[in-house]
């Protein structure tokens, strides 16, 4: 393994003298997180230029609906050994390890976003890392800008699972900061431009995975501007849906579901069948604006038709099979988690302390759920568990219970909880009466009142 010398930093160094200090003694090989699109072969040729190191190339399919073996020829033309470049499916490792985690806490990120880019972010650390073990490299590189979340959910990542790598992100670095230097860079050497890239692209910015994509930037960072209906690719418009509802049936076992309409699938599969059936009863747009982890503001639009459906099905689940104080506990915790994940903490030590109390809870939560699709939304109309449910109809019942409930038992119960409030209620109108009293008023005058001077 390549080691980097260490770069003695003067307190008065200039930072452009120190940063290239850095790049001629730094890293010798660097596995990028690359897809193969113009920003990532750029940054690739960039490494090449201005480390003088050797690239390994990693591109995952997490489900993002794109061909990704044609990065392999791209990564080749541009000079990169075939042993060096690394492409992986990791559906079923994104919704198994991940995704479905994230969904036994029901989490939501400031109680609408279901974290679909977050979550896929310390999959691809995970990865990355593991890469540089493999190939004996010192350094990793991504394409996040120094603007966003994401530069804070691959580095708190790779720096939980390889607390000493190197961490190059070109966005922070480089002066690349303009379509038309870009343009200028990829054609000064040979880097292909389509058409659409070079005359300015779409109008906002996509992020896809098997969970979500997200539309962000351009003409959507105009909070006030409505998107138009040509930008939604997941699902139909609600108004376009079907006109008949149609009823769907999950299975649940500890939390996830296995089956659909009692055929069992993998977590992928599910997932991906979901997002199906969500779409086209057009189930799962958001339209939000939120905080990044780095301070500002961000307007993003969302469709997560699978999760938004693996959501209610979980709820309704847990309704039948969850303790109440173990469910409130849950809520009461499920933002703190949601934020950690948002922030880029799925290795922390507190998030995996958390995620081991939300898996335990699972342990119940068994059963079958019927949800009606229709129109955008999503109805719960039916749940049962054989085994778990918590339900008594012998107690729950409005008719004759035969005895199981003891209705009388329910005046005590609500004296005993009332009694903290009677008596706070008989304080204030004691208090009230002796303000009314006659004479209350003069007599409290009187007790504030300052001795009046006597004459001479």
């Amino acid at each position: 393994m390549s080691t980097s010398k260490k770069v003695k930093v003067s307190p008065k160094a200039p930072l452009k003298q120190t940063l290239q200090e850095t790049k001629t003694t730094g890293p010798k090989r660097v596995v990028l997180a690359y897809s193969g699109g113009l920003d990532t072969s750029i940054i690739l040729k960039w490494l090449q230029d201005e480390y003088h190191c050797e690239v390994v190339t990693f591109t995952a399919d997490i489900g993002q609906g794109e061909e990704i073996e044609p990065a392999r020829a791209k990564a080749i033309k541009m000079g990169i050994k075939p042993e060096n470049i690394f492409i992986e499916d990791l559906r079923e490792e994104f919704v198994r390890d991940f995704v479905f985690p994230m969904f036994r806490a029901n989490a939501l990120y400031e109680g609408e976003y279901l974290l679909g880019t977050s979550i896929a972010r310390p999959l691809i650390a995970k990865r990355l890392i593991d890469i540089a073990r493999k190939t004996n490299a010192d350094a990793i590189s991504h394409g996040a800008t120094g603007k966003g979340n994401d530069q804070v959910r691959f580095e708190l990542g790779a720096y939980a699972l390889m607390p000493n790598v190197h961490v190059i992100a070109p966005w922070r670095e480089w002066d690349l900061l303009s379509r038309e230097k870009l343009l200028a860079y990829a054609d000064k050497h040979g880097i292909p431009v389509d058409f659409k890239k070079r005359k300015g692209g779409a109008p906002y910015s996509m992020d896809a995975n098997l969970l979500h994509i997200s539309y962000e930037g351009g003409i959507l960072e105009d909070p006030n501007f409505a998107p138009e209906e040509s930008m939604w690719r997941l699902t139909r418009s609600p108004e376009k849906a079907p006109s008949k509802a149609q009823i769907i049936e999950l299975t649940y076992v500890k939390g996830d579901v296995v089956a659909i309409d009692a055929v069992k699938m993998s977590p992928a599969t599910v997932l991906t069948k979901l997002n199906e059936l969500g779409g086209l009863h057009g189930i799962g747009r958001l339209d939000k604006v939120e905080n990044r982890y780095v301070g500002m503001k961000s307007r993003g639009c969302y469709e997560t038709p699978g999760g938004t459906i693996l959501l209610a099905g979980h709820r309704a689940i847990e309704s039948i099979t969850m303790d109440r104080e173990v469910l409130a506990l849950k809520d009461d915790l499920m933002p703190r988690y949601a934020r950690m994940i948002y922030n880029g903490y799925w290795f922390s030590p507190e998030r995996e302390l958390l995620q081991g109390l939300i898996d335990a809870s699972q342990a119940t939560v068994n059963g079958l759920v019927r949800l009606k699709l229709y129109k955008g939304t999503i109805m719960c109309v039916g749940r049962e568990s054989e085994h778990n449910s918590l339900f008594d109809t012998r107690i729950s019942t409005f008719d004759d219970d035969g005895g199981a409930y003891n209705q009388a038992d329910a005046g005590g119960f609500i004296k005993l909880n009332a009694l903290r409030l009677r008596i706070a209620a008989n304080l204030k109108s004691t208090n009230a009466q002796k303000n009314k009293t006659p004479g209350s008023a003069s007599k409290k005058k009187a007790i504030h009142s300052k001795p009046s001077k006597s004459k001479k």
